[in-house]
């Protein structure tokens, strides 16, 4: 792997968890044409995934996991992205899941327990199930139109879920819905084989085709009170776990610029005595992409790193969480676009990867937190916080 990699590979620890990532990447590699062309997660990216205990490394170390910090995750993440990025971004979401309910102890002891130890034995994958057709985006507040009704003791919970990612593939759905008899919004743990549930294989997007994000199907699915673990918090913090999506998105682009620059340095028409790597303006974009790729992840890593340093400064970087990923997936589709233009026309050809990349790059701008409520909330900062 590349420096432009490397660099922020700080010491042994890191460096032993990315070779489980090295070795997970070139194996996603192989199966990412296939996911893409299909529109689904990979089975064959999943066994791998599993083999390899990558799904356990959020957990503590008594569960058997390595209890990776944020910046470590975001390593592993974006060496990931490199190989796949709707493979990293699918898989973000457990890890975050994971290590959510790790820092933030959202559930009953004995809850996690269980959950954990499934994890640990059998690399068993969760995620959240929020984004319905009517409410759009959870992050934009939303109440939840799915329900879930008790009656003689247990729950019936019906309602449709969408972007549901790896939904074919995972082992258990954190569903949100509105529990009656509570006026609230509760979180049911759902097994993936549960009667009642279905997996409507709807999605067919022009980017990131191999997350699978179909919709979730819930028809009377019966529960035991027990499945509802979590209660949906009014005052929920700062979630750093989140920055796994800009860290996917970048690692596209360091996917991009790498293969752009293998183009460049190969690549000789007729007309030149030399590759066209040896070009002004060839250069000029080359030049150009380490420069927004130093910015962004300097920016990213630095956050993630106060993060995990400090604690007791969560809060005060909720605002800075949000700028790293509007920055760096904004920096992420530049970059990809002068890939695009150093490669040419023939970057838009099945031959050739970048074409995947300017698709797959450009669902970042979709994904939570949207640019305008980004820049709306550091305005709020700004304005409260300046003299008077």
């Amino acid at each position: 792997m590349r420096d432009l990699y490397t660099m922020y590979v700080r010491n042994k620890r890191q460096q032993d968890l990315l070779s489980i990532a090295d070795k997970l990447a070139e194996e996603i590699a192989s199966h990412a044409p296939l996911a893409d062309e299909q529109a689904d997660f990979p089975k064959e990216t999943l066994q791998a995934m599993k083999q390899s205990g990558y799904p356990a490394l959020p957990l503590p170390e008594n569960y058997g996991g390595k209890n990776i910090s944020l910046y470590e995750l975001l390593l592993l993440q974006e060496r990931i992205a490199i190989a796949d990025g709707a493979a990293s971004l699918s898989v973000g979401w457990h890890m975050g899941v994971l290590m959510e309910l790790r820092d933030e102890n959202l559930w009953k002891t004995s809850d996690f327990d269980q959950l954990a130890k499934e994890v640990a034995a059998e690399q068993k994958m969760v995620n959240r199930a929020a984004s319905e057709p009517a409410t759009g985006s959870p992050a934009r507040g939303g109440r939840p139109e799915t329900t879930a009704k008790e009656i003689d003791g247990k729950y019936y919970i019906t309602g449709r879920k969408t972007f549901t990612s790896m939904a074919s593939a995972l082992d258990y759905f954190l569903v949100s819905a509105y529990v009656e008899e509570k006026d609230e919004v509760g979180w049911f743990l759902l097994g993936a084989n549960e009667p009642g549930i279905a997996v409507d294989y709807t999605w067919d997007t022009v980017g990131m085709r191999g997350t699978g994000s179909h919709d979730l199907v819930l028809d009377n699915v019966k529960m035991e009170k027990e499945a509802l673990v979590e209660m949906a918090s009014k005052e929920s913090g700062p979630k750093g776990w989140l920055l796994h999506i800009p860290a996917c998105y970048l690692g596209i682009a360091i996917a991009a610029r790498n293969e752009a620059i293998d183009f460049a340095k190969s690549f000789q028409p007729n007309s030149l005595d030399t590759p066209i790597s040896e070009v002004p303006h060839i250069r000029q974009k080359i030049g150009e992409m380490d420069l927004k790729l130093m910015h962004a992840r300097q920016f990213m890593y630095s956050i993630a790193e106060q993060w995990d340093r400090f604690p007791e400064r969560r809060q005060q970087l909720a605002q800075a969480l949000g700028a790293v990923k509007t920055i760096a997936t904004n920096a992420a589709n530049e970059v990809v676009d002068l890939a695009m233009r150093i490669a040419g026309g023939r970057g838009l050809s099945k031959r050739f990867n970048f074409e995947k990349y300017y698709r797959d790059v450009r669902a970042g701008l979709h994904n939570p937190p949207a640019d305008d409520s980004v820049i709306e909330n550091l305005a709020k900062q700004a304005i409260q916080y300046s003299e008077k």
